[in-house]
């Protein structure tokens, strides 16, 4: 703990550390400023609080990057290839961003501006929820610390305090930061954290961990997610609206109208690029693909399932060019089809295209569309989903909720979510511990029909947008899913060892062999193996395979639901900081 909290004793630091030319003669020296020194007026408060969107907030890779069951890439993620270890120091478990917040917590009375001292604190208090939102979701249990310690503050070595506490503490903070931006309610700024944004938070949190207390078996899951539906409906009665085309949502320069919270890019000279293009369109940068599984959870355009053996008698065998046809309209607005689709990139034959413009299909260059951190779209999700575990969601408040989201993808009333179907009827797909949720389809939990069509549409919704997949898993107790076949496209036996069109567009993409490589003419070839296979008879046909050798060798362990805690911060505490179980 001293270790890991040691920057949190450092000095101010280079934010304080301004200068200016508006008076060289000022007696006193620019680069000694202490505290009593700023946080005079709005404008310093703002810029020292500017590095918290930095230090905090995810941005770039860490927004798009999605890993867990549905995207994959190469080499895999030490949490998917559970191949994880106990770091010596660091693995973030570093408090260096809490320390600034602290520290700005304590000075910004310093201003003479009431207002924006109200203002201020209502961000900071935002900022340190998220910060231990984070943590929590990451480790667990961790130090509640809401001061600036000294050098001799027991602090230094206080245990870990249980994640109730620290979570209590989140949900304190965000409804006083309510109380403090209430009169930013109306300004909604895109960039900058507002009321709304707090909310947004305290629905994300609120249900993060009133699933993972209910999933896991804790006590007290139902006040967070009590939290979570307060939080939530405050979007459903208003505030913000939907955009209307969920494709140009996400390559549009600037943030939409749906954005609660998003990261800014820019170019020009600035040249504050997301790296996107770069990212999907390279051969080098890890060839991610969709998972098959992910793909078969898209419904049909009229709300019928994808697997139903009476809507597709031979989707298990159904190649590329006929899966994607009469589907959920945002399969094509995830996936590339048709042109662009480029296999060199992409090792599932499911290549990503939800961030990149169709004319940069084949660019490196660089990208300056806004990221989303909150949006619209996951407080309806959040609201469905906290009231189904209570056991007071209605029909009503899925149409409100994730039935304005299947009415923008184009689904006619016919395919919009319908709790007595869905309960009556729960999807043998989702239900499979082969394919889908194993510890919710062995209970016989109620409304599990509905539990399992909105985390179908929380999956589809929200994919590649800032690990959500990932720690969905983790509060469902569902980490088994990464245990789960990774499954690339369909390759017929009449096409193995030849060159395949496989989209149809009447160009050659892939030959897929075993043995020596046939002469043929196609720009990626794939050589069956070790590393990839094709789960069919004998191997002659079927879906390619990734990563069959390592996920036999390492099986998800109870242990994995949470992250390992430094050696170093165990050793210099003597123990008084614990090890998470498992390592």
């Amino acid at each position: 703990m001293k270790n890991t909290l040691k920057n949190i004793l450092l000095v101010l630091g280079a934010g304080l550390f301004l200068t200016s030319c508006e008076d060289m003669l000022d007696v006193k020296p620019k680069d000694r400023l202490t505290p009593d020194d700023y946080f005079k007026d709005e404008n310093e408060l703002q810029l020292y609080s500017n590095r918290f969107y930095n230090n905090i907030l995810p941005g770039g890779a860490t927004i798009y990057k999605e890993i867990g069951d549905n995207l994959i890439w190469s080499p895999l993620e030490d949490e998917i290839s559970g191949q994880r270890t106990v770091p010596e120091e660091g693995g973030g478990y570093t408090f260096t961003a809490l320390r600034q917040v602290n520290f700005f917590l304590e000075n910004l009375d310093n201003c003479k501006d009431k207002k924006a001292i109200a203002k201020y604190r209502g961000i900071a208090l935002f900022f340190r929820a998220y910060f231990y939102f984070e943590k929590v979701r990451r480790f667990g249990d961790v130090p509640w610390i809401d001061h600036v310690p000294t050098s001799d503050d027991a602090d230094l070595y206080k245990p870990r305090d249980s994640r109730d506490v620290v979570m209590t503490h989140v949900l304190k903070d965000l409804d006083s930061a309510l109380v403090c931006l209430e009169k930013t309610k109306s300004k909604k700024e895109v960039y900058r954290v507002h009321w709304w944004t707090a909310q947004a938070l305290k629905s994300r949190a609120a249900l993060f961990e009133g699933t993972f207390r209910k999933y896991h078996g804790l006590d007290g899951y139902e006040k967070y997610l009590e939290a979570c539906v307060e939080a939530s409906e405050s979007f459903i009665t208003g505030g913000y609206s939907l955009y209307d085309d969920y494709r140009q949502m996400f390559v549009s320069p600037n943030a939409c109208k749906e954005y609660i919270l998003a990261r800014n890019y820019v170019g020009g000279t600035v040249d504050l690029n997301n790296g996107v293009y770069n990212t999907f369109n390279s051969e080098g940068q890890g060839r991610a693909g969709f998972t098959r599984k992910f793909i078969n959870t898209y419904l049909m355009n009229d709300g019928r399932r994808f697997t139903d053996p009476t809507v597709n008698p031979n989707w298990k065998t159904m190649e590329f060019k006929d899966e994607i046809k009469n589907r959920d309209a945002r399969l094509d607005m995830t996936i590339r089809i048709g042109n662009g689709l480029n296999h060199s990139c992409c090792m599932t034959g499911y290549q990503p295209k939800k961030y990149i413009h169709d004319q940069y299909f084949s660019s490196t260059e660089h990208a300056y569309n806004d990221l989303p951190i909150f949006r619209l779209s996951e407080m309806y999700l959040n609201y469905a989903e906290a009231k189904v575990e209570l056991g007071t969601l209605t029909q009503d408040d899925l149409d409100a909720s994730v039935n304005k989201l299947r009415e923008r993808a184009g689904f006619t009333a016919e395919g919009y979510l319908k709790m007595d179907e869905a309960n009556s009827n729960p999807d043998p797909y989702l239900c499979d511990p082969e394919t889908g949720y194993g510890n919710l389809g062995a209970s016989s939990a109620p409304n599990k029909g509905v539990i399992l069509e909105i985390r179908r549409e929380r999956t589809i919704e929200l994919v590649q947008e800032s690990h959500q997949r990932y720690y969905d898993l983790m509060r469902w107790k569902e980490g088994e899913c990464i245990d789960q076949k990774f499954e690339g496209i369909y390759i017929p036996a009449d096409k193995l060892n030849k060159a395949y069109d496989v989209d149809g567009d009447g160009n050659n993409d892939i030959c897929v062999y075993e043995g020596e490589r046939p002469d043929v003419n196609a720009p990626v070839y794939i050589q069956l193996g070790e590393a990839i296979s094709l789960n069919g008879p004998s191997g002659k046909s079927g879906n390619l395979v990734f990563f069959k050798v390592i996920k036999s060798m390492n099986k998800w362990k109870d242990r994995d639901y949470l992250y390992p805690i430094p050696n170093e911060d165990v050793v210099l505490t003597n123990g008084v900081v614990k090890q998470n179980p498992g390592w």
